[in-house]
């Protein structure tokens, strides 16, 4: 497996690994969990947002980077992070393993590599993020795996 830094050429592919990756999430499980007019109103547009998001996450100008994984050639994986200088803070923003390569550590060492590249410029934490519902259970153990301590947050949604 090769680790390598994004370039312009890789945006069609991540763009479309981070549908795959989080499509089970949004349909399978918060949209029946919380119902259509929640999920319409935080969610329901979430490929576009993802098609936005992920087109702006490597910006070295502004602190904000992405790697991606290969293997045999194919993109398997991607991580991307930003660093607030200041702060001495890293923050790994979002992570996606072709479904094929998980359980194959790629994620373990996409995230390794994020860590490195933000202790050379100084980070001395990292936040990751993630969810409490079973998709996410994976990701959950993987980040445990690191190291990383869970803080428990409760997020709670409400039709009016």
């Amino acid at each position: 497996m090769l680790i390598r830094s994004y370039v312009q050429a890789d945006l069609a592919r991540l763009t479309e690994l981070t549908i795959e990756t989080f499509r089970p999430f949004y349909e399978e499980s918060f949209r029946p969990l919380v119902g259509e007019t929640i999920f319409a109103n935080q969610h329901g547009s979430w490929r576009d947002d993802y098609r936005k998001q992920v087109a702006e996450l490597h910006d070295p100008a502004q602190h904000k980077y992405v790697a991606v994984a290969e293997a045999a050639g194919l993109l398997t994986g991607y991580v991307a992070w930003s660093i607030d200088p200041v702060r001495r803070n890293g923050s790994i923003v979002i992570l996606a393993v072709a479904a094929d390569r998980r359980r194959d550590n790629v994620g373990t060492a996409l995230c390794e590599h994020a860590f490195a590249a933000m202790r050379q410029q100084g980070a001395e934490v990292v936040e990751i993020g993630t969810g409490g519902d079973g998709f996410h259970a994976p990701a959950r153990a993987l980040y445990e795996s690191l190291g990383c301590i869970q803080l428990p947050v409760a997020v709670y949604y409400r039709k009016l």
